[in-house]
């Protein structure tokens, strides 16, 4: 019998894929299970197994990724989780509401589950090449049983202590953060398009050495040069994670001015045929549209 740590993956979309793939290199012992039937040549030859959600949900340690709180609700629910064993620890990596993670932290202690919410802070490239981060909260102790796994799949994980909605309030100010500054490069670029200077020499200054943040070393080239595909972030998630901010705020009676200006820009993209499949930087070319006439 193998003595590889057992792992089930749920959920292969773009950064459940890339999981997968940095859990075969790790050398976990790994099957998966996808909502949808989902073919991955790659992933299969790499030595992936695809099983029943039964059987997924009875390892050890069961990551999740998926895309929004009705997923997990529905993959995660009352009836699903009698599969799962009491020895089970499931590390949830979406980016969730804090009622829903609420929610499923009370639907696992029900069921003798662990549970820690676990969203991570990265796109599908931060997971390929180490540099992802992971904000968990849960019981201490199960945190530090799944370190085992958490550890080999990131370059740091943050222990935001014992209220699962706690990791889900770092997500969520991260993102909201990352959303202003997708917003305030496309407004810079569109200033100094508008006036006749070329907008890659701006980024050029804008991040050798005031600015040499993430967002813009990474978002800047792309806003100027229309480089939205394929998205590493879609508008539609763009747009969830802005409501799940609004909604985090509203509990906290906490009014943020500017939430419902991005929460128009999204929606407003999303409603583009030409943007709504883009990058979420692509809100950026709503600014670019707003010339005064």
């Amino acid at each position: 019998m193998s003595d590889k740590i057992q792992v089930s993956l749920i959920g292969l979309g773009s950064m459940g894929a890339a999981m997968a793939g940095k859990l075969l290199e790790k050398g976990f012992d790994l099957v998966a299970w996808n909502r949808t039937a989902k073919a991955s040549t790659e992933l299969e030859a790499a030595g992936l197994k695809f099983v029943s959600l039964e059987e997924a949900l009875a390892r050890p340690f069961v990551i999740s990724m998926l895309s929004n709180d009705a997923a997990a609700l529905a993959v995660f629910s009352e009836a699903n989780l009698t599969s799962a064993s009491t020895d089970t620890i499931h590390i949830n990596m979406s980016t969730l509401s804090t009622e829903a993670s609420r929610a499923l932290a009370a639907l696992h202690l029900e069921h003798g589950v662990g549970y820690l919410a676990s969203p991570v802070l990265g796109r599908p490239a931060a997971i390929t090449n180490g540099k992802l981060l992971i904000v968990v909260a849960g019981d201490a102790e199960q945190i530090n049983t799944a370190s085992v796994v958490l550890e080999q799949v990131c370059a740091k994980f943050f222990n935001v202590g014992e209220e699962h909605s706690r990791a889900i309030l770092v997500k969520l100010g991260v993102n909201y953060n990352l959303i202003h500054a997708l917003q305030a490069i496309g407004e810079s670029v569109a200033l100094v398009e508008s006036g006749g200077v070329d907008p890659n020499t701006f980024v050029e200054i804008l991040t050798h050495t005031a600015f040499t943040g993430a967002a813009y070393v990474g978002y800047g080239p792309m806003i100027v040069n229309r480089n939205y595909t394929p998205p590493g972030f879609s508008v539609e998630l763009g747009l969830k994670d802005v409501k799940l901010v609004e909604s985090a705020a509203a509990e906290l009676d906490l009014k943020l001015p500017v939430a419902p200006v991005l929460h128009q820009l999204f929606e407003q993209a999303l409603a583009d045929p030409e943007l709504n499949d883009l990058d979420w930087s692509s809100i950026a070319e709503l600014t670019r549209q707003r010339k005064i006439k």
